[in-house]
């Protein structure tokens, strides 16, 4: 394997035999490929939504001379990658594709080289073992990865309060149920992930820039730097980064010429970070004044997985009564698993339509999914 390639693997044997005749193609475990930007992933889950395998592989540092994913090599990974992917994860769980109950597929959002390359592949071995194909929604992975059996004590009920941040989306969404989606308010320029990597561009940190400069955060002086916060305090639920990202890089060039000094890169890091966490916990109490019925507030997405973050909008949930549910670390970037669970949940509710006349979009709303 490539020394590029991080592999991230976890299984959980079966063998083929636990799958009965009359259970059918409904009750039969369902694989899922993800492919949207720069990790390929596939996974299976049985029925449950139990993981019986999983596997990403990540190409940070073939991105790395670029400063960051560069669309043809992220798809030329993924089609060298995911045919023996597919194989392993299938001989890890002991089973032949023939006895999925469904081969689901990322078909937008994202990177359109990366998910035609996915959701082709997907097509095919569905056609090869006589599958269903489903084509499932990167956004609508993340809205329902909080219901993953055993991820919280008790089941998550509907309606809850989403607010997913990532590299290219950050929006607030009313999750009423399984397609049924109101966005309450999303960013009007940059999404927060964006102005991550761009931050950290700014301050010559390597990609992936989130998690640098989030580690850096933790050496610095939050207070040191009173950048702003974009639409703290006004109503509606929208989002601003593109000022806040301007105003760090108006102070790193007004900084002296050379090398700027380690704790001053860690001070900015750290007081970047504090302003993102104040205006997104302020866009959460508005979005939770917009949305009373709400059972818990659930974070997802790649920001979700920053911890400064997490405690800011926990304190939010927790002076609203509620619980905050985010997805363990592995299961807030692009990962396979919620794509199968989204596939289970649309299933479970009858909405699993036959997508092999899908076409993947690089933008696909995921509240252009609901149903009346």
């Amino acid at each position: 394997m490539p020394d590029f390639i991080e592999e991230k693997t976890a299984v959980t044997q079966i063998g083929s035999d636990a799958i009965s005749a009359s259970e059918g193609p409904i009750l039969a475990p369902v694989l899922a490929i993800e492919t949207s930007c720069d990790e390929t992933a596939v996974a299976i889950l049985d029925a449950q939504g139990r993981v019986l395998v999983e596997r990403v592989l990540s190409q940070f540092a073939d991105h790395a001379p670029f400063g960051g994913v560069v669309p043809e090599i992220a798809a030329r990974a993924h089609l060298r990658h995911l045919p023996a992917m597919t194989r392993a994860a299938l001989s890890a769980a002991g089973l032949r594709a023939e006895d999925l109950g469904a081969i689901a597929a990322t078909s937008g959002p994202g990177l359109i080289g990366g998910l035609l390359v996915g959701a082709g592949f997907g097509k095919g071995l569905a056609l090869a073992a006589g599958r269903p194909f489903l084509a499932i929604n990167h956004l609508e992975g993340h809205a329902l990865t909080a219901r993953l059996p055993g991820l919280v004590a008790e089941p998550v009920r509907f309606p809850y309060l989403l607010l997913l941040l990532s590299g290219g989306h950050c929006q607030c969404v009313a999750v009423e149920g399984v397609g049924r989606y109101r966005r309450l308010g999303g960013t009007i320029d940059d999404a927060v992930g964006e102005a991550f990597d761009k931050v950290a561009k700014l301050l010559g940190l390597p990609i992936p820039g989130g998690p640098a400069l989030e580690r850096l955060a933790l050496t610095g002086d939050a207070n040191r730097y009173a950048f702003p916060r974009p639409l703290h305090g006004r109503a509606g639920c929208d989002f601003s980064f593109s000022g806040l990202k301007t105003a760090v890089a108006q102070v790193i060039a007004q900084l002296p010429e050379g090398p700027i000094a380690a704790f001053t890169v860690a001070d900015i890091a750290a007081s970047f970070q504090r302003a993102v966490a104040d205006v997104l916990a302020d866009r959460a109490a508005h979005a939770l004044g917009a949305m009373p019925e709400a059972t818990v507030l659930v974070v997802a997405g790649g920001v979700a997985a920053n911890q400064t973050i997490r405690q800011s909008i926990a304190r939010v949930a927790a002076r609203h009564g509620l619980a905050l549910v985010a997805p363990p670390l592995r299961y807030c970037g692009d990962n396979a698993v919620m794509i199968a669970w989204a596939a289970i949940e649309r299933r479970r509710a009858g909405l699993a339509e036959d997508g092999m006349n899908h076409r993947p979009l690089p933008r696909w709303p995921l509240e252009s999914l609901s149903i009346s």
